[in-house]
Protein backbone atom coordinates (compact mmCIF):
# COMPACT_ATOMS: atom_id res chain seq x y z
CA UNK A 1 0.00 0.00 0.00
CA UNK A 2 1.15 4.03 -0.78
CA UNK A 3 1.79 5.07 3.10
CA UNK A 4 0.67 8.66 3.35
CA UNK A 5 1.58 11.37 5.70
CA UNK A 6 0.16 11.43 9.31
CA UNK A 7 -0.55 14.92 9.31
CA UNK A 8 2.80 17.10 10.08
CA UNK A 9 4.05 14.29 12.86
CA UNK A 10 6.74 13.24 10.03
CA UNK A 11 4.87 9.27 10.10
CA UNK A 12 3.98 7.69 7.15
CA UNK A 13 0.66 5.51 7.71
CA UNK A 14 -1.08 3.10 5.57
CA UNK A 15 -4.28 4.25 3.57
CA UNK A 16 -5.88 1.53 5.68
CA UNK A 17 -5.41 1.08 10.06
CA UNK A 18 -6.50 -2.12 11.60
CA UNK A 19 -8.90 -1.64 13.84
CA UNK A 20 -9.23 -4.15 16.57
CA UNK A 21 -12.36 -3.68 18.60
CA UNK A 22 -13.58 -6.78 17.66
CA UNK A 23 -10.36 -8.43 18.38
CA UNK A 24 -11.51 -9.59 21.84
CA UNK A 25 -14.58 -10.45 24.12
CA UNK A 26 -16.75 -7.76 22.21
CA UNK A 27 -15.63 -9.68 19.04
CA UNK A 28 -16.19 -12.97 20.61
CA UNK A 29 -12.65 -13.58 19.57
CA UNK A 30 -9.26 -15.31 21.62
CA UNK A 31 -5.47 -15.10 20.38
CA UNK A 32 -5.84 -18.09 18.32
CA UNK A 33 -8.56 -16.06 16.16
CA UNK A 34 -7.36 -12.78 16.43
CA UNK A 35 -3.34 -13.36 15.67
CA UNK A 36 -3.91 -14.49 12.17
CA UNK A 37 -6.02 -11.62 11.47
CA UNK A 38 -3.40 -8.91 12.60
CA UNK A 39 -0.84 -10.78 11.15
CA UNK A 40 -2.58 -11.12 7.71
CA UNK A 41 -3.20 -7.20 7.90
CA UNK A 42 0.30 -6.22 8.07
CA UNK A 43 1.48 -8.90 5.41
CA UNK A 44 -1.04 -6.77 3.32
CA UNK A 45 0.89 -3.59 3.85
CA UNK A 46 -1.06 -2.11 6.80
CA UNK A 47 1.28 -0.72 9.30
CA UNK A 48 -1.31 1.04 11.17
CA UNK A 49 -2.44 -0.49 14.47
CA UNK A 50 -5.51 0.86 16.83
CA UNK A 51 -6.07 -0.25 19.93
CA UNK A 52 -8.11 1.17 23.49
CA UNK A 53 -7.89 0.72 27.26
CA UNK A 54 -12.04 0.00 27.25
CA UNK A 55 -11.95 -2.55 24.39
CA UNK A 56 -12.75 -6.06 26.14
CA UNK A 57 -11.94 -3.84 29.50
CA UNK A 58 -7.86 -4.40 28.40
CA UNK A 59 -8.36 -7.68 26.99
CA UNK A 60 -7.88 -6.49 23.65
CA UNK A 61 -4.74 -4.89 24.36
CA UNK A 62 -3.35 -7.93 25.70
CA UNK A 63 -4.36 -10.03 22.70
CA UNK A 64 -2.74 -7.33 20.35
CA UNK A 65 0.45 -7.04 22.54
CA UNK A 66 1.17 -10.61 22.11
CA UNK A 67 0.71 -10.81 18.44
CA UNK A 68 2.82 -8.35 17.44
CA UNK A 69 5.94 -9.48 19.35
CA UNK A 70 8.50 -9.51 16.77
CA UNK A 71 6.89 -7.09 14.71
CA UNK A 72 6.45 -4.11 17.20
CA UNK A 73 9.04 -1.98 15.25
CA UNK A 74 7.43 -2.44 12.06
CA UNK A 75 4.46 -0.96 13.34
CA UNK A 76 2.46 2.38 14.24
CA UNK A 77 1.22 1.81 17.38
CA UNK A 78 -2.49 3.66 18.72
CA UNK A 79 -3.81 3.77 22.18
CA UNK A 80 -7.22 5.36 23.67
CA UNK A 81 -7.62 6.54 27.15
CA UNK A 82 -10.77 7.97 28.13
CA UNK A 83 -13.56 5.42 29.72
CA UNK A 84 -14.44 3.99 32.62
CA UNK A 85 -11.88 1.25 34.06
CA UNK A 86 -13.38 0.20 36.86
CA UNK A 87 -15.88 1.56 39.26
CA UNK A 88 -13.37 3.77 40.61
CA UNK A 89 -14.84 7.48 40.36
CA UNK A 90 -11.66 8.70 39.33
CA UNK A 91 -10.33 5.92 37.20
CA UNK A 92 -12.15 7.41 33.85
CA UNK A 93 -11.87 11.40 32.07
CA UNK A 94 -8.86 12.94 30.65
CA UNK A 95 -7.29 14.20 33.88
CA UNK A 96 -3.80 14.34 34.93
CA UNK A 97 -4.36 11.71 37.04
CA UNK A 98 -5.95 8.61 34.98
CA UNK A 99 -4.67 9.59 31.60
CA UNK A 100 -0.69 8.77 33.63
CA UNK A 101 -2.43 5.54 35.00
CA UNK A 102 -3.89 4.43 31.82
CA UNK A 103 -1.03 4.96 29.74
CA UNK A 104 1.52 3.21 32.07
CA UNK A 105 -1.55 -0.02 32.13
CA UNK A 106 -2.01 0.16 28.18
CA UNK A 107 1.86 0.01 27.66
CA UNK A 108 1.74 -3.03 30.62
CA UNK A 109 -0.58 -4.48 28.38
CA UNK A 110 1.06 -4.10 25.37
CA UNK A 111 4.19 -5.46 26.12
CA UNK A 112 6.11 -2.01 25.06
CA UNK A 113 7.65 1.18 25.80
CA UNK A 114 5.49 3.39 24.07
CA UNK A 115 3.03 3.76 21.78
CA UNK A 116 3.28 6.16 18.82
CA UNK A 117 -0.44 7.53 19.28
CA UNK A 118 -2.45 8.14 22.14
CA UNK A 119 -5.27 10.05 21.72
CA UNK A 120 -8.36 11.14 23.79
CA UNK A 121 -10.64 8.54 22.96
CA UNK A 122 -13.83 11.46 23.91
CA UNK A 123 -13.99 14.83 25.57
CA UNK A 124 -14.25 15.42 28.99
CA UNK A 125 -16.30 18.67 30.04
CA UNK A 126 -14.81 18.36 33.80
CA UNK A 127 -11.66 18.73 32.95
CA UNK A 128 -9.92 22.02 31.96
CA UNK A 129 -8.27 20.96 28.25
CA UNK A 130 -4.91 22.49 29.75
CA UNK A 131 -4.43 20.16 32.59
CA UNK A 132 -5.15 17.26 29.48
CA UNK A 133 -2.66 18.92 27.28
CA UNK A 134 -0.04 19.20 30.39
CA UNK A 135 -0.26 15.32 31.02
CA UNK A 136 0.31 14.64 27.35
CA UNK A 137 3.19 16.74 27.55
CA UNK A 138 5.11 15.73 29.99
CA UNK A 139 4.50 11.99 28.37
CA UNK A 140 5.68 12.80 25.20
CA UNK A 141 8.58 14.34 27.01
CA UNK A 142 9.32 10.79 29.06
CA UNK A 143 8.77 8.81 25.74
CA UNK A 144 5.81 6.94 26.83
CA UNK A 145 4.00 8.23 23.70
CA UNK A 146 5.45 10.09 20.71
CA UNK A 147 2.27 11.71 19.40
CA UNK A 148 -1.07 12.53 20.67
CA UNK A 149 -4.83 13.25 18.99
CA UNK A 150 -8.10 12.84 19.80
CA UNK A 151 -11.00 10.96 19.00
CA UNK A 152 -14.85 12.14 18.01
CA UNK A 153 -13.63 15.70 19.12
CA UNK A 154 -16.37 18.55 17.98
CA UNK A 155 -14.16 21.29 16.18
CA UNK A 156 -14.50 23.73 18.56
CA UNK A 157 -12.59 21.93 20.92
CA UNK A 158 -9.55 21.11 18.41
CA UNK A 159 -9.26 24.99 18.17
CA UNK A 160 -9.49 25.30 21.59
CA UNK A 161 -6.78 22.87 22.42
CA UNK A 162 -4.53 24.29 19.69
CA UNK A 163 -5.36 27.81 21.54
CA UNK A 164 -4.16 26.30 24.86
CA UNK A 165 -0.51 24.76 23.51
CA UNK A 166 -0.22 27.87 22.15
CA UNK A 167 -0.23 29.63 24.67
CA UNK A 168 0.86 27.29 27.41
CA UNK A 169 3.58 25.67 25.23
CA UNK A 170 1.81 22.24 25.55
CA UNK A 171 2.45 19.60 22.81
CA UNK A 172 0.06 19.71 20.21
CA UNK A 173 -2.88 17.26 19.38
CA UNK A 174 -1.31 15.90 15.72
CA UNK A 175 -4.27 13.51 14.88
CA UNK A 176 -7.76 13.14 14.87
CA UNK A 177 -10.18 9.99 14.48
CA UNK A 178 -13.74 10.44 13.47
CA UNK A 179 -16.71 9.08 12.69
CA UNK A 180 -17.21 9.02 8.51
CA UNK A 181 -19.25 7.30 5.99
CA UNK A 182 -21.59 7.62 3.05
CA UNK A 183 -24.30 8.07 5.62
CA UNK A 184 -22.57 10.26 7.99
CA UNK A 185 -20.74 13.20 6.19
CA UNK A 186 -20.72 15.74 9.34
CA UNK A 187 -17.03 15.55 9.19
CA UNK A 188 -16.91 17.69 5.94
CA UNK A 189 -18.61 20.75 7.13
CA UNK A 190 -16.39 21.88 10.03
CA UNK A 191 -14.00 19.07 11.20
CA UNK A 192 -11.94 18.04 8.34
CA UNK A 193 -10.93 21.78 7.44
CA UNK A 194 -10.41 22.09 10.84
CA UNK A 195 -8.12 19.60 10.95
CA UNK A 196 -6.10 20.35 7.49
CA UNK A 197 -5.96 24.24 8.70
CA UNK A 198 -3.74 22.64 11.92
CA UNK A 199 -1.66 20.04 10.24
CA UNK A 200 -3.39 17.01 11.66
CA UNK A 201 -3.58 13.69 9.96
CA UNK A 202 -7.36 12.14 10.06
CA UNK A 203 -8.24 8.41 11.02
CA UNK A 204 -11.73 7.93 10.23
CA UNK A 205 -13.83 4.94 11.82
CA UNK A 206 -17.30 3.27 10.74
CA UNK A 207 -16.83 3.86 7.00
CA UNK A 208 -19.50 0.96 6.81
CA UNK A 209 -22.08 2.91 9.36
CA UNK A 210 -22.12 0.85 11.73
CA UNK A 211 -23.28 -2.31 9.26
CA UNK A 212 -25.27 -0.64 7.74
CA UNK A 213 -23.70 0.26 4.10
CA UNK A 214 -23.05 -3.91 4.36
CA UNK A 215 -27.13 -3.81 3.26
CA UNK A 216 -27.63 -5.95 5.86
CA UNK A 217 -29.86 -3.74 7.65
CA UNK A 218 -32.58 -3.03 5.22
CA UNK A 219 -34.75 -6.09 6.51
CA UNK A 220 -35.80 -6.52 9.97
CA UNK A 221 -33.35 -5.66 12.48
CA UNK A 222 -33.19 -7.10 15.96
CA UNK A 223 -33.25 -4.32 18.71
CA UNK A 224 -32.89 -6.84 21.55
CA UNK A 225 -29.25 -7.78 21.22
CA UNK A 226 -25.38 -6.66 19.91
CA UNK A 227 -24.77 -2.95 19.19
CA UNK A 228 -28.23 -2.74 18.33
CA UNK A 229 -29.50 -3.04 21.71
CA UNK A 230 -26.90 -1.11 23.02
CA UNK A 231 -27.58 1.76 20.41
CA UNK A 232 -31.04 1.95 19.98
CA UNK A 233 -30.78 5.48 18.33
CA UNK A 234 -28.76 4.46 15.30
CA UNK A 235 -30.96 1.03 14.36
CA UNK A 236 -34.24 1.71 15.68
CA UNK A 237 -36.42 1.63 12.31
CA UNK A 238 -38.94 3.38 13.02
CA UNK A 239 -36.88 6.83 14.22
CA UNK A 240 -37.04 8.96 11.01
CA UNK A 241 -33.03 9.49 11.11
CA UNK A 242 -32.71 5.61 10.17
CA UNK A 243 -35.80 5.80 7.48
CA UNK A 244 -33.54 8.11 5.77
CA UNK A 245 -30.64 5.73 6.33
CA UNK A 246 -32.97 3.16 4.56
CA UNK A 247 -33.75 4.68 1.74
CA UNK A 248 -30.40 6.07 1.08
CA UNK A 249 -28.96 2.48 1.12
CA UNK A 250 -31.28 0.87 -1.36
CA UNK A 251 -30.51 3.79 -3.75
CA UNK A 252 -27.03 3.07 -3.11
CA UNK A 253 -27.56 -0.78 -3.40
CA UNK A 254 -28.38 0.36 -6.82
CA UNK A 255 -25.70 2.31 -7.64
CA UNK A 256 -23.03 -0.20 -7.05
CA UNK A 257 -24.51 -2.72 -9.08
CA UNK A 258 -24.71 -0.45 -11.66
CA UNK A 259 -20.90 0.59 -11.11
CA UNK A 260 -19.96 -3.17 -10.96
CA UNK A 261 -19.29 -2.83 -7.19
CA UNK A 262 -20.02 -4.48 -4.27
CA UNK A 263 -21.68 -1.60 -1.01
CA UNK A 264 -18.98 -2.24 0.93
CA UNK A 265 -15.80 -1.35 -1.53
CA UNK A 266 -17.73 1.43 -2.79
CA UNK A 267 -18.26 2.64 1.03
CA UNK A 268 -14.62 1.77 1.69
CA UNK A 269 -13.39 3.77 -1.45
CA UNK A 270 -15.79 6.68 -0.69
CA UNK A 271 -14.42 7.29 2.74
CA UNK A 272 -10.68 7.04 1.56
CA UNK A 273 -10.79 9.18 -1.09
CA UNK A 274 -12.03 12.28 0.85
CA UNK A 275 -8.84 14.79 0.67
CA UNK A 276 -9.11 15.39 4.37
CA UNK A 277 -9.22 11.45 5.34
CA UNK A 278 -5.18 10.06 5.67
CA UNK A 279 -6.38 6.36 7.03
CA UNK A 280 -9.85 4.24 6.90
CA UNK A 281 -10.36 2.22 10.21
CA UNK A 282 -11.29 -0.96 9.23
CA UNK A 283 -12.55 -3.70 11.95
CA UNK A 284 -12.64 -6.91 10.98
CA UNK A 285 -14.11 -9.71 13.26
CA UNK A 286 -13.17 -12.99 10.92
CA UNK A 287 -10.41 -13.53 8.41
CA UNK A 288 -13.39 -13.61 5.91
CA UNK A 289 -14.19 -9.91 6.66
CA UNK A 290 -11.06 -8.43 6.54
CA UNK A 291 -10.14 -9.99 2.88
CA UNK A 292 -13.51 -8.36 1.86
CA UNK A 293 -12.12 -5.08 3.30
CA UNK A 294 -8.63 -5.25 1.85
CA UNK A 295 -10.03 -5.94 -1.44
CA UNK A 296 -11.53 -2.22 -1.21
CA UNK A 297 -8.04 -0.86 -1.74
CA UNK A 298 -8.15 -2.06 -5.45
CA UNK A 299 -11.39 -0.13 -5.88
CA UNK A 300 -11.17 3.64 -7.25
CA UNK A 301 -14.76 5.62 -7.60
CA UNK A 302 -14.92 8.07 -10.85
CA UNK A 303 -16.53 11.53 -10.73
CA UNK A 304 -19.59 10.04 -12.06
CA UNK A 305 -20.08 7.53 -8.87
CA UNK A 306 -19.15 10.14 -6.29
CA UNK A 307 -21.56 12.66 -7.83
CA UNK A 308 -24.50 10.66 -7.81
CA UNK A 309 -23.74 9.38 -4.14
CA UNK A 310 -23.57 13.23 -3.56
CA UNK A 311 -26.82 13.60 -4.80
CA UNK A 312 -28.05 10.42 -2.44
CA UNK A 313 -26.47 11.91 0.75
CA UNK A 314 -25.53 15.77 0.04
CA UNK A 315 -21.82 16.71 1.32
CA UNK A 316 -21.53 17.62 5.11
CA UNK A 317 -25.14 16.02 6.26
CA UNK A 318 -25.57 13.18 8.41
CA UNK A 319 -28.60 11.40 7.95
CA UNK A 320 -29.29 10.43 12.19
CA UNK A 321 -27.59 12.96 14.07
CA UNK A 322 -27.04 9.95 16.65
CA UNK A 323 -24.51 8.52 14.05
CA UNK A 324 -22.42 11.70 14.55
CA UNK A 325 -21.37 10.15 18.32
CA UNK A 326 -20.65 13.93 19.03
CA UNK A 327 -24.19 14.98 21.22
CA UNK A 328 -23.17 17.49 23.84
CA UNK A 329 -23.71 16.37 27.63
CA UNK A 330 -26.23 19.02 28.14
CA UNK A 331 -28.47 17.80 25.21
CA UNK A 332 -28.28 14.22 26.64
CA UNK A 333 -29.35 14.71 30.16
CA UNK A 334 -32.46 16.50 30.83
CA UNK A 335 -31.04 17.64 34.62
CA UNK A 336 -28.60 19.81 32.73
CA UNK A 337 -30.94 21.95 30.99
CA UNK A 338 -33.57 21.99 34.51
CA UNK A 339 -32.86 24.50 37.22
CA UNK A 340 -34.00 22.21 39.67
CA UNK A 341 -32.14 19.30 39.37
CA UNK A 342 -28.85 18.52 40.74
CA UNK A 343 -26.73 18.15 37.80
CA UNK A 344 -23.86 15.44 38.49
CA UNK A 345 -20.91 14.80 35.90
CA UNK A 346 -22.43 11.97 32.84
CA UNK A 347 -20.07 8.81 32.32
CA UNK A 348 -20.90 7.48 28.91
CA UNK A 349 -20.73 3.98 28.85
CA UNK A 350 -19.27 2.40 26.14
CA UNK A 351 -19.86 -0.58 23.59
CA UNK A 352 -18.99 -2.80 20.95
CA UNK A 353 -20.82 0.54 18.93
CA UNK A 354 -17.79 2.63 20.23
CA UNK A 355 -14.93 3.05 18.19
Amino acid sequence: MRLRPLGNTGIRVSPFCLGTMMLGPWGGTDDEDAAPIIHRALDAGINFVDTADVYGNGATEEIVGRALKGRRDDVVLVGKGHYPMSEDANSWGNSRRWITRAVEDSLRRLGTDHLDLYLLHRPDPHTDIDETLGVLSDLVRAGKIRSTGTSTFPSEQIVEAHWASERRGHVRLRTEQSPYSILNRSAEASLFPTCEKYGMGVMVWSPLSEGWLTGRFQGEIDLSRGRQAAHKLNFDPALPGNVRKREAVAELLELAEESGLSLVHMAIAFAGNHPGVTSVILGPRTPEQLEDLLAAAETTLDDDVLDRIDAIVPPGTVLNPADSHQRQPSLRDPRARRRAHHFEPLVETPGPATS
